[in-house]
């Protein structure tokens, strides 16, 4: 039994926002762990980064692998990579177990990263087609923000605060197994191709094909930035709240943190039609202005201040990374679009671990306040660059648009 095309997509969308849902899941926990386990902002950090890390590992040795094998079986394994990670995080208990999980929760959204993105576009019935890349996208990062605000709220009101986020998660999962066995292969090369007609799986090279590099290259500059912001606030936040600002509210903390993901998500959705080169120049400024805001939030103390940052640093952040994606999209070949998806994925990655790292080393030293501003200048000025490097590409090849794909009819 198959499901109707429609009800196809919406599975794979749904597959798509709860395997990244589990990944930000323990974000407003870590304060709980800490406390129980003794251990402070510099080891948060390394368990961030060890699930950066497997993010990366996945989109390098699997980048082409739902090109090969189909996007279904890869969708799969994310899957069940993802149930292994909570089944770990509901038994936890020393560090390193903590460790595991986050390394396969990496490994899930490596996965999906590429795979289940480009599966939502091939999926698309014709009345969602145009929309489908900012389906994918919203997907994805509104599943990121829903994590940390329902383990927020389950670890502030619930019973077994280190135990019932994950719970749910896996009843959350059960139902994408369903979801995913009784849908048909989106990718058609791989559905309609005899088996020893397809390429070979290979170790993804982080090379794009030569007519997509131009796009590509000026889409990842906004994604760094705006990735960048993210990981700032998925990483420390909750930190700041406590330390600096005097709030010890998982609640609150995993609000924060889902407010700057649910920004850019609706942002993704509203700004569709808006011009390429546009949404990269507005994009990064209003990243800037969001990271200046939240410089100020941190030097006054100031939870008003946080959260206003969050949802200009969100706006921003939706606004230039929804269309370079779809640019990128759009550019790749069919038979190579998740490997490109997964490329462009790594280079997002690459800057939500970066600041992360850096923050932790440097609140040891310096304290977290100052590593935080510190550091958050260091994203505006990062935002800023891109802003002037899209304006410069503009100004130097006048009569055409920086990524830009001419909109269709319905859009």
């Amino acid at each position: 039994m198959r499901t109707r095309p429609t009800a196809a997509f919406f599975a794979v969308v749904y597959a798509f926002a709860v395997v990244m849902l589990g990944t930000t899941l323990p974000t407003p926990l870590y304060a709980i762990y800490a406390g129980d386990m003794g251990f402070g902002v510099t080891t948060t950090t390394v368990i961030f980064a060890v699930y950066a890390a497997g993010v990366i590992v996945a989109l390098i040795a699997f980048g082409r692998a739902s090109d090969v094998l189909g996007r279904r079986p890869l969708l799969l394994a994310g899957a069940a990579l993802s149930l292994a990670s909570a089944l770990v995080f509901v038994t936890a208990g020393p560090e390193w177990q903590l460790i595991v999980g986050r390394v396969l929760s990496g490994l899930s959204a490596g996965i999906y990263a590429g795979a289940a993105t480009a599966a939502v576009i091939e999926s698309a019935p014709p009345a969602w087609r145009n929309r489908a890349p900012a389906v994918a996208t919203a997907a994805n990062i509104g599943g990121l923000g829903l994590g940390p605000l329902i383990a927020g709220l389950l670890a502030q009101w619930g019973p077994a605060p280190l135990r019932t986020p994950f719970l749910l998660d896996i009843v959350l999962l059960a139902v994408v197994f369903v979801g995913l066995w009784l849908i048909p292969e989106p990718n058609a090369l791989v559905r309609d191709a005899p088996g020893r007609e397809r390429a070979r799986i290979s170790v993804q090279r982080l090379s794009v094909p030569p007519e997509v590099r131009t796009v590509f290259t000026r889409a990842a500059i906004a994604a760094f930035a705006g990735f960048a912001v993210m990981g700032t606030f998925t990483g420390v936040t909750p930190s700041f709240m406590s330390h600096i600002v005097g709030i010890d509210s998982h609640a609150a903390a995993g609000l924060v943190v889902a407010l700057l993901f649910l920004a850019s998500a609706t942002t993704q959705i509203v700004v569709r039609g808006m011009p390429t080169e546009t949404a990269l120049v507005v994009g990064c400024a209003i990243l800037v202005a969001g990271v200046g805001v939240v410089v100020g939030g941190l030097l006054a103390a100031s939870m008003t201040l946080l959260v206003l940052g969050a949802l200009i640093g969100g706006v921003g952040q939706g606004m230039s990374f929804s269309k370079g994606l779809a640019a990128v999209v759009a550019a790749s070949p069919a038979a190579r679009r998740g490997e490109v998806t997964s490329t462009y994925f790594v280079v997002a990655y690459v800057a939500i671990s970066l600041p992360i790292v850096g923050q932790g080393i440097a609140a040891a030293h310096w304290g977290l306040r100052t590593a935080g501003v510190a550091f958050n200048i260091g994203v505006a000025a990062l935002a800023l660059l891109a802003l002037v490097l899209t304006v410069i590409e503009v100004r130097r090849t006048p009569g055409t648009c920086l990524l830009y794909t001419s909109p269709s009819p319905r859009d």
